[in-house]
């Protein structure tokens, strides 16, 4: 207990912390805001399956982009660790790997996102009008696909190199531009559902533009030079490309659960579905405004792992974990407190309203039980461990599966505890590896791993 009350003492640390955070914290709140333009934009069209094909189209774009996640954690660990290093040639080789890996994945997802969208409408079984008004809404939105993947490796990145203020001008601008588009779009110009999809499309080449321009700046603060022959080696991208496999299958399995959450509120009648994504918002909200101290984790703890100092990981741990948990208590509070209002400046539909009041006190009980899940995660993210992070996903969503089908008997209820349970159990998982890996003095392993990216034969 002393050691961690000696760590939470040392004041650089949390400038440290802060210095990360705040920006992240600023720039991960724009995105759910965004959401929530959204759904207040739609939410006062008159018709609940209006407001319901945005939450329904938007997560089966959230589907493709975020089992894509890896492109932004992947490339933060091992970023971070060659910072730490002070290797300026790693860095501008996982920079450009991560680019390249995007727009290769951009245009993979192109080719299958239309048939599996029909397989996830036919899981779905929604009214006809939901139907025709999801797919218009999510066909727009794969315009923005390459983009949006694009952004993820840049602001991953920049995470890595200690960088919070690119970050927050790409998401700044990606969501200020999508806000006052989207309010342009569907009041001013009456485009409907689909002025809000072209809104987010424009939105998405804006941002990723301004972190492409403010790559340039970012690599003078690291001397080195890109050594072109590794990148045509499969040495140079093996440790990369098994870190990314294993955050993908994670972010896949993490996705399919939410999908779940979807598709069992679908069935459950429009207004349920409706109810349910406003309520979501609230967790987005939360977890991007958490994710804020989990990227100064990734950053910290990875830069940690790459300069081997044990002293300096565990002061970063107790201080994002203390910030973290007074966060997440904050926002418990505030849902508790005011869910009601947050519904209802979201949509004045009557039954959405009402439906979404009777499930309030699980979002209120969501910060508590997800913080720890988000905090291990930037540990392991900034330390390159994804199998160890995948380990603990499928494991979760093994254990949360059965128990949801057990408790779909309880309706909307159901679906909402056995969602509590997934989040719990995450931070369990990873809380229970991440002691076993500590026991061990495994830690500092893993930067052999982020070494191994620039092993590759040199040039003579």
């Amino acid at each position: 207990m002393s050691r961690l009350l000696t760590a939470w003492q040392h004041a650089p640390t949390h400038k440290r912390v802060w210095a990360l955070a705040a920006p992240m914290i600023l720039s991960n709140l724009s995105v759910p805001l965004v959401a929530l333009v959204d759904s207040a934009v739609i939410g006062h069209l008159p018709h609940a399956h209006q407001l319901a094909s945005v939450a329904v189209g938007g997560s089966l774009y959230s589907l493709l982009v975020w089992v894509m996640g890896f492109l932004r954690m992947g490339t933060t660990g091992f970023a971070a660790q060659a910072a730490g290093r002070q290797d300026g040639g790693a860095l501008r080789q996982v920079l450009l790997q991560g680019l390249l890996l995007a727009l290769g994945f951009a245009l993979l997802l192109s080719l299958f996102a239309r048939p599996l969208k029909g397989y996830a409408l036919q899981l779905m079984q929604p009214s006809a009008e939901l139907d025709a008004l999801t797919q218009a809404y999510f066909h727009t939105r794969l315009f923005g696909l390459p983009a949006a993947l694009a952004s993820m490796a840049l602001i991953g990145w920049f995470l890595g190199t200690q960088n919070a203020r690119a970050p927050l001008a790409i998401l700044l601008t990606t969501n200020l531009i999508n806000v006052a588009l989207d309010l342009w779009f569907v009041i001013g110009l009456e485009w409907g559902v689909a002025g809000a999809a072209r809104a987010s499309v424009i939105a998405e080449w804006s941002g990723v533009l301004v972190g492409l321009a403010l790559t340039r700046g970012a690599l003078l603060r690291y001397a080195g030079r890109l050594d072109r022959q590794a990148l045509r080696l499969w040495a140079s991208w093996r440790p990369l490309m098994s870190v990314n496999r294993d955050i993908f299958l994670r972010s896949l399995a993490l996705q399919l659960v939410f999908f779940l959450v979807t598709v069992q509120g679908t069935r459950l009648g429009d207004a349920t579905v409706a109810a349910n994504a406003l309520l979501l918002n609230g967790l987005m909200l939360t977890a991007h405004a958490l994710d804020g101290l989990a990227h100064a984790v990734e950053a910290l703890s990875g830069h940690a792992i790459g300069a081997q100092s044990r002293t300096e990981l565990r002061r970063i741990l107790t201080v994002a974990g203390g910030w973290s948990l007074l966060a997440s208590l904050a926002f418990g509070l505030f849902f508790l407190l005011g869910g009601e209002l947050f519904v209802s400046l979201q949509t004045d539909i009557p039954s959405v309203r009402e439906t979404a009041a009777v499930y309030l006190p699980y979002l209120a009980a969501l910060p508590l039980v997800a913080v720890w899940s988000y905090l291990l995660d930037g540990l392991f993210i900034g330390a390159t461990r994804a199998r160890e992070m995948r380990n603990a996903m499928l494991l979760a969503v093994l254990i949360s599966l059965p128990l949801g089908w057990l408790l779909r008997g309880m309706g909307n209820h159901g679906l909402w505890l056995a969602f509590l349970a997934f989040m719990l159990l995450r931070g369990v998982c990873l809380g229970s590896i991440a002691r076993r890996l500590q026991r061990q003095g495994q830690w500092f392993a893993s930067t052999h791993a982020a070494a191994a990216v620039t092993a590759a034969p040199q040039q003579p």
